[in-house]
């Protein structure tokens, strides 16, 4: 098979659950009348599914749908996300919160935390987080769509709904869904993996045959890793969690529009609001607590009823070392895994799907695309590496040797180096293609104590009444803004009502994974 110049007509997907349906969605949405595509997942074989906070790009995702967010909502008993409250991480008993959106008002030549600093030099400025519409709404338990100051927001949501509800929209646009495990994964040539991927050999005898594969079959990566010999980049050093138990609960209390993360001496815990229930779990070492004690420890740590069992699960974080491998392409788990710390699991996926339609092989593989598609892979992965290690390295715990290694480690250089720009100038520069914005590093940063030398000489350029008078009015809209909301978890029932009994039918049409 000479991928140069051959047609990539028929397209197979190797696993569903989020992965698999979400570049099914996207890509039948797309190109569904010019190609054949065929998922292929089993009902025995169970998903991660641990991930439901996600970050603001999904909306993005969900416009090139034409997803009504509404349907969605109820479909997958979704609520708002504007932000990460972070409990614990800089020191036990201190807190702080990473906000969706910006913060205050910039100038062209600094960003709004050099006048934060000097109004906070001369007494006259209140914490950061004032002057963030996003994180004020959060704390009050408010929320709504605002036209003229839009929140920034995400969403929480049930990962199984999801991968359910775009798997419906899915068959509508022509995937063809298998059911049955693989049994062998086929090759040109007599060399195994000197070979393009022909065909999936399925347990039942059939054969599925393809021109492009996408592997979505989770931690192993049956086709990138074990059969094309693509090796894996351990990043262990750096992030030493290399377990997650997870379980759900049944709600106690109205849903907060944000994520909770909590610091604990072997690793934190995420608590997650949904409309019906709480997602929970806890992301640690197993050097600091063992397989055996860790689904004991989160409960101890929920609250309200537990709607299934913990169940443990394994991983090394990292990346594989390419993700484009001749006619294979990995996604979500099978391409590498960094802990969802900041929720960024689904959006890679989501990534990867709007790269692969942006170079889409369609006279075949070009060495050119899949040379620029790994770079990109490589390069936002490598950026949300260092955003992760940021919140663990700069700390000032001492209740356990995670916390201390953490601390003491050698750091990537590029990390290092924003720490240092940050902590000798107060400036964030952000290239344009990375995930998170000069904002982000900022909350973090300073969330963590990394606290800035000085101030950029463009705020000394205002006087002290002026520069009070700046503050007090952004906090005052601010104010303004969420003193006009609505309760979120209202406003999230009112949404959702008109869709409820349409958006149950319709999944019950497609039969439930376990």
């Amino acid at each position: 098979m000479n991928t140069s110049t051959s047609s990539f007509r028929r397209v197979v997907i190797a696993g569903g659950g989020t992965a698999g349906w979400m570049m099914a969605a996207l890509m039948s949405k797309l190109l569904g009348k010019q190609l054949d595509i065929k998922l292929i997942e089993s009902e025995e074989i169970g998903t991660v599914g641990v991930g439901e906070a996600t970050i603001p790009a999904l909306t993005t995702f969900h416009e090139l749908l034409g997803i009504s967010e509404a349907e969605f909502m109820a479909a997958t008993n979704a609520t708002f996300k504007l932000g990460i409250n972070f409990e614990g991480w800089k020191a036990i008993g201190e807190n702080y919160f990473h906000s969706f959106g910006t913060t205050g008002t910039d100038h062209w030549s600094a960003g709004f935390q050099h006048f934060w600093l000097k109004g906070r030099a001369a007494g006259i400025a209140k914490e950061y987080a004032a002057y963030n519409p996003e994180t004020v709404a959060a704390f009050a338990n408010r929320f709504a769509h605002v036209p003229n100051h839009r929140l920034n927001y995400a969403y929480h949501l049930d990962a199984g709904r999801y991968a359910k509800y775009l798997r419906a929209m899915s068959e509508r646009f022509g995937v063809q869904r298998i059911e049955g495990k693989i049994a062998a994964v086929l090759q040109d040539g007599p060399q195994g993996r000197d070979g393009d991927i022909t065909a999936l050999q399925m347990q039942d005898g059939s054969r599925i045959d393809g021109d492009l594969f996408i592997d979505c079959t989770g931690f192993r990566s049956l086709l990138l890793g074990e059969t094309l010999g693509v090796g894996y980049e351990d990043w262990s050093y750096w992030l030493p969690c290399d377990r997650a138990v997870a379980v759900q609960t049944a709600s106690v209390r109205e849903a907060w529009p944000y994520t909770r993360a909590i610091a604990h001496p072997f690793g934190w815990q995420w608590r997650i609001p949904l409309q019906n229930r709480v997602g929970n779990g806890l992301v640690y070492s197993s050097k600091q607590l063992s397989d055996a004690d860790a689904p004991e420890v989160l409960k101890r740590h929920v609250e309200g009823e537990l709607l299934i069992q913990p169940r443990v699960l394994k991983f090394t974080p990292g990346q594989r070392a390419k993700v484009w491998e001749r006619n294979c392409i990995a996604v979500g788990l099978a391409s590498g895994f960094v802990e969802p710390l900041e929720s960024t699991s689904i959006h890679l996926i989501q990534r990867a799907a709007i790269r692969l339609m942006q170079t889409f092989p369609a006279g075949g593989v070009q060495p050119a695309d899949r040379d620029e598609f790994n770079q990109q892979s490589r390069r936002e992965l490598e950026h949300i590496r260092d955003f992760i290690v940021l919140h663990y390295h700069v700390n000032e715990r001492t209740d356990s040797d995670l916390w201390k290694h953490v601390r003491e480690m050698d750091l990537p250089p590029t990390l290092r180096h924003r720490i240092e720009l940050f902590r000798e100038s107060g400036r964030v520069f952000r290239p344009s293609d990375e995930l998170f914005a000069e904002n982000s590093w900022i909350q973090v940063m300073m969330g963590q104590g990394v606290s800035p030398q000085r101030y950029h000489p463009v705020a000394d350029l205002m006087g002290a009444p002026e520069l009070k008078n700046f503050l007090g009015d952004i906090e005052v809209r601010v104010s303004r803004t969420v003193g006009g909301l609505p309760g979120h978890q209202a406003y999230v029932e009112q949404l959702c009502a008109p869709y409820r009994h349409a958006t149950t039918a319709q999944l019950a049409a497609v039969p439930q994974r376990a």
